[in-house]
């Protein structure tokens, strides 16, 4: 019991980024904290974590290991919780943050076919683009779309997101249509203003990586402003296909340079490491995934 108590302090210092934050929330003094933590790095042999003195971050060892210390310990809370809560309903109030357009196009669908399977609950669902902080602002759960979710939060995988780059044809007609992505250089390009490469698109061919910094016209943190853009003829767009499928299949989008892929991008859910998941966390984080999960139609739709 003493290596689990070690792991849960590890766990607690890696995801607040701080001794003193974890000591708060596991309700014991700063230095009892630290010495779980020594104690652990003591008897693995390793070092776990930088410290400074104004900050605290995993080693790449203590990276590696804080994912494993996650999963083990969320399946011994699971047992536990399957244990004591197996004729439970989830109840009570879930609150749920998650991107604008994914939430009104493909998410509010779902939620309101979650609020019929679970009566009993009551779902707050904020949309947002903004990169927010899931514990202080309050959340339950952020669902996010990204290639690389943050180490200090759980991220369960839901599906999959494509991306593709488009133009409108009366673009394409008046701009031309660039061949190779080096030519990305000479259009309009209208970007994400929240993509962790900022202007820089990255596109994989035959001929190999492409890293092109692109010269745009319109940043928005939103995706359907972007895709709007693209159709009335303002430039090329780089945006996930359950934005664009529509217009692709309409022909006012078209694919280009398809024979280069981009980055491709997932919706996960993330979640704070906590002594043990919410049945009306894990119920919720579950139906997005039988929902979403190995099905890339949903998110073409």
């Amino acid at each position: 019991m003493d290596k689990l108590t070690n792991m849960r302090a590890f766990t607690k210092v890696v995801a607040h980024g701080s001794f003193t934050e974890a000591a708060k929330e596991m309700r014991l003094s700063r230095s009892a904290v630290s010495k779980y933590v020594i104690d652990l790095e003591a008897d693995l042999g390793v070092q776990l974590l930088n410290r400074t003195t104004q900050s605290v971050s995993p080693t790449d060892a203590g990276q590696s290991y804080f994912e494993r210390c996650i999963s083990i310990l969320a399946e011994i809370e699971e047992a536990e919780l399957a244990l004591s809560h197996s004729h439970a309903a989830p109840r009570g109030l879930l609150r749920v943050n998650a991107p604008m357009s994914f939430g009104t196009m493909l998410l509010g669908h779902a939620v309101s076919d979650f609020m019929e399977r679970y009566p009993e609950l009551q779902t707050n669902l904020a949309l947002s683009d903004e990169q927010l902080d899931t514990v202080q602002e309050g959340f339950d759960v952020t669902v996010r779309i990204t290639e690389s979710p943050p180490f200090n939060l759980i991220a369960r995988k839901i599906a999959p997101v494509p991306r593709i780059l488009c133009a409108s044809p009366h673009y394409l007609d008046r701009a031309g249509m660039p061949k190779h992505p080096k030519y990305l250089r000479d259009h309009n390009c209208l970007s994400y203003g929240y993509l962790a490469t900022g202007m820089q698109w990255k596109l994989t061919g035959a001929d190999g990586e492409h890293t092109v910094q692109v010269p745009w016209t319109l940043c928005s943190n939103n995706g359907e402003i972007l895709r709007d853009a693209a159709v009335d003829g303002r430039g090329i767009a780089l945006l996930p296909t359950f934005i664009v499928s529509a217009q692709v299949r309409d022909g006012s989008l078209l694919r280009i340079l398809s024979d280069y892929e981009v980055p491709e991008m997932s919706v996960y859910a993330l979640y704070p490491p906590t002594r043990y998941i919410p049945v009306k966390l894990r119920v919720f984080i579950d139906f997005l995934v039988a929902r979403f999960a190995g099905r890339p139609d949903h998110l073409l739709k």
